[in-house]
């Protein structure tokens, strides 16, 4: 397996773990500390509408990443999707400053170094 496939397979099951995560905080599991600033243990319905948000871009951004190997049909060209790598990299540095910034301790220790992985895994394929 060449490394930018197995960036798009890490990233995937990252984005899978976080999703299951979101679908969570939206069913009222007690893990609002490790999400959206952690000032809420059960989201009210405004934050789990942001969880549901979330999960559909994890499956964008999952799709974009299996696109960028060849392992599903792109949806746009070559050059836009190299663009889109570099601004997927540059979302995830945002969420590890974010989280790293967070009031809530849990968030920071969870959080920070799961953007910081996307960060690296999107860096590989924005780079191959």
């Amino acid at each position: 397996m060449m490394l930018d496939q197995f960036a798009a397979l890490a990233a995937c099951a990252v984005l899978a773990g976080l999703a299951v995560f979101q679908g969570a905080l939206i069913g009222g599991a007690s893990l609002g500390r490790f999400a959206w600033g952690g000032q809420h243990d059960v989201l009210p319905a405004r934050l789990r509408a942001g969880s549901a948000v979330s999960m559909v871009l994890y499956a964008l951004f999952g799709y974009a990443a299996l696109a960028k190997v060849g392992w599903v049909p792109p949806l746009v060209s070559g050059s836009f999707m190299s663009v889109t790598m570099w601004v997927l990299t540059a979302y995830f540095a945002l969420g590890v400053i974010m989280n790293g910034i967070s009031r809530s301790r849990p968030e920071r220790l969870i959080m920070t170094p799961t953007a910081l992985v996307l960060t690296a895994l999107y860096l590989i394929l924005a780079v191959h």
